[in-house]
């Protein structure tokens, strides 16, 4: 039981959403947003894809595929996880479940209330000593599994920091040491998490080696483009295919000085000293199952109907996206500027959605921002023409180290002195106020730039009024990008 932990609404609530919404273009934007983001709540994606009737569980997965599990055959049944999303998924699972479910144990840091699973409060992206300590609680239940008991894994996004065991021979500060130095090297989620598994006593299928010889369906909310369930949350119920070489080549191509004890160990896997992570074909995996319920696509398509509605053209760009956020920024707003003056990729009035996981590759001296802030500035230094709106958010409501869930911006978010700009724009959107910037967001082009060449954008965007807040979501499908290209009037 979860005590003194918020009930699980599945809502977002975006801060001061008034004042952002000042036109139906901007309140459009935020209403995709919205809608994206409560599509991939945990509790809207098991309501879709879970059922359990005459005492079967059955599990329908993002690709179309089914799988069913004959609940009476087990002699318990337990639900176990980690990850952003890892407390919604618990409580959703356990309202379907109801009496069948024994007993669980999650780690997340948005605890919301349950009656049988546990709920245990962990750190998200630097892993912290009280997440090592509930990490091993899950261990300690998945080792307690037998051979007629089923193990339900709940994997969201968030889990690769929210699940930490450091291998023997490591200690806590030298992984937080080596995250921290991964997350701003600007290395892919994919080589981030082979150099996790490899420092790990859980991740990398190591769940599945503590639970085995049980049985183990993992339920994955993905936060990772193309969905590889290896890579989700360090894949700790799944095959690993990187090896301790990989991940010291990762160290290398990053030059990433890793503190002595992960060098030794890592050095000592890739000599044969250290067993390799579980690999396809080791027995613990003949029964498990895998299967992703909810990903970023979800929430596009979600955005995308609430624009269709809207009497927008919808237009997918890309649920993949990859790359440097104020790089991927600067080609969204080069695709928007060109729909709004020639048609391009879609005649506005128009919406131009995509996902992914953009990074940020940080600088000696940076200061506080987050990706989906940098795509956002970027987009609206670019970004001159006026009936052009852009939104950008981290599923999970917090972008980077900061408690942002991203930003909405336009062409009037900053000024240009040297043209004589008052800070009021020119803004054609239909309906609402004039488009006038708020007299104290006057953040010049020339600090915004400034702030993301330093990596620092937070507070410009925050003087500019531009910040999108919605606290902790309850998801995490990773970036959701919405910009709304309007007609000429």
């Amino acid at each position: 039981m979860t005590e003194s932990a918020p009930k699980d609404a599945g809502t977002v609530a975006i801060e001061d959403r008034d004042r952002l919404a000042r036109t139906p273009a901007h309140a459009l934007a935020l209403d995709c947003l919205s809608a994206g983001i409560e599509a991939a709540h945990p509790r809207a994606l098991v309501e879709e894809s879970i059922d359990v009737t005459d005492g079967r569980l059955s599990v329908r997965t993002v690709d179309g595929t089914e799988a069913s599990y004959d609940l009476d055959a087990y002699d318990r049944v337990v639900l176990l996880g980690g990850g952003n999303a890892a407390g919604t998924l618990a409580a959703a699972l356990e309202d379907v479940l109801g009496d069948r479910l024994a007993a669980g144990v999650v780690v997340t840091d948005a605890p919301v209330e349950t009656q049988i699973v546990e709920q245990c409060r962990g750190d998200h992206p630097i892993p912290t000593e009280r997440g090592v300590h509930h990490t091993r609680r899950v261990l300690d239940m998945a080792s307690a599994a037998g051979p007629d008991d089923l193990v339900i894994a709940g994997i969201t996004g968030g889990a690769s920091a929210l699940l930490a065991a450091p291998a023997a021979g490591i200690e806590l500060p030298a992984l937080r040491t080596v995250t921290n130095a991964l997350i701003a090297s600007g290395a892919t989620i994919a080589e981030i998490n082979a150099v996790r598994k490899h420092c790990s006593d859980v991740k990398g299928g190591r769940l599945a080696r503590a639970a085995a010889p049980a049985t183990v369906v993992t339920l994955v909310v993905s936060d990772v483009v193309g969905d590889d369930p290896s890579v989700i949350g360090s894949g700790p119920t799944v095959p690993d295919p990187s090896t301790y070489a990989e991940a010291l080549d990762v160290l290398d191509r990053y030059g990433i000085d890793a503190p002595a004890a992960i060098g030794t160990h890592l050095q000592a896997g890739g000599a044969g000293d250290r067993p390799e992570t579980p690999v396809a074909g080791d027995p613990i995996f003949d029964r498990v199952g895998v299967h992703v319920i909810g990903n970023g696509r979800t929430a596009i398509r979600a955005a995308r109907d609430v624009a269709t509605a809207a009497g927008y053209r919808a237009v997918t760009l890309a649920g993949d996206v990859e790359g440097e956020a104020s790089d991927v920024g600067g080609v969204h707003a080069a695709i928007a500027t060109e729909c709004r003056r020639e048609g391009g990729v879609a005649k506005p009035p128009c919406v131009l959605l995509s996902g992914g996981e953009a990074t940020v590759t940080l600088g000696d001296d940076h200061g506080v921002g987050g990706p989906n802030q940098e795509f956002a500035t970027a987009c609206g230094l670019a970004i001159e023409a006026p009936g052009i709106v852009v939104a950008a958010v981290d599923t999970d409501g917090i972008d980077g180290p900061t408690d942002a869930a991203g930003a909405l911006v336009d062409a009037s978010t900053f000024v240009d002195r040297r043209d004589g700009d008052d800070g009021e724009a020119d803004n054609d959107c239909e309906g609402g106020d004039d488009g006038e910037a708020d007299d104290d967001a006057a953040v010049t082009v020339d600090a915004a730039r400034a702030a993301l060449d330093g990596n620092d954008v937070t507070t410009v965007l925050r003087d500019a009024g531009a910040l999108l807040e919605t606290g902790p979501t309850g998801t995490n499908v990773n970036d959701l990008r919405v910009i709304v290209v309007e007609g000429r009037n």
